[in-house]
């Protein structure tokens, strides 16, 4: 069993850092059923015209994680957190397309709750998992396409190196149709107490198993 934990490092700089895993087995990734596709469309077409009149920074879960990368040195007008990422594309009205039902409800899951999320397969994972602040010589090669430094930002590793980030994800440990063994990270609201986050959790784990069958363990890592 792998132990999962945040370095003492990255919890003196943001004493409030939490993360929720849930651990998910036996599923069966592949194309969205229409209900995910419609109400993954449905909620980016909400959110567009909430935007219409707002800045995306003054969402609350974008501040915070703007906060946090700015605790650990990550400048966020330069390298935002994967949420903003989504709420600016669906601000110019540029919708999230459907990728396969495990990245497509992640997605929606990290809009609705305004949060950073990843999912990965867990089989292309190695060891025990550290959330920790990028040294200079972490990379990896993004989901983006693109050769992706990680120093001085929030990254998630096993004993191979860097995988994940409240950032963007790594194309190494990538979920695809072929996955059966998931870990799903939500980088959580440090405002949200334990008890809500970890409804939260089993709420995001009871839906995606609806969807992709399986098994689903969830828990915080504080």
């Amino acid at each position: 069993m792998m132990e999962i934990r945040i370095s003492s490092h990255l919890k003196e700089l943001v004493p409030d850092f939490k993360v929720g895993i849930i651990r998910y087995d036996d599923i069966e990734v592949g194309e969205s059923p229409q209900m995910i596709r419609g109400r993954l469309h449905t909620f980016q077409e909400s959110l567009f015209f909430d935007l219409e009149d707002k800045s995306v920074t003054d969402v609350e879960g974008i501040a915070e994680w703007r906060r946090i990368f700015k605790l650990v040195g990550t400048d966020p007008n330069r390298y935002r957190p994967s949420v903003e990422s989504i709420f600016r594309r669906i601000q110019k009205q540029n919708f999230l397309n459907s990728i396969h039902s495990a990245v497509d409800l992640t997605n929606f899951f990290s809009m609705q709750y305004e949060i950073p999320m990843g999912i990965y397969d867990a089989d292309k994972l190695d060891g025990n998992i550290e959330f920790r602040v990028g040294q200079t010589d972490d990379e990896y090669q993004g989901i983006n396409g693109r050769l992706i430094s990680m120093q001085d930002k929030i990254l998630s590793s096993d004993e191979t190196g860097a995988f994940g980030s409240p950032y963007v994800d790594s194309e190494r440990t990538a979920v695809t149709v072929e996955t059966n063994y998931a870990l799903q990270i939500a980088y959580l609201k440090p405002s949200l107490g334990n008890e809500s986050c970890e409804k939260l959790m089993k709420s995001l784990a009871s839906m995606f198993t609806q969807v992709h069958g399986g098994s689903a363990e969830s828990f915080l890592v504080l």
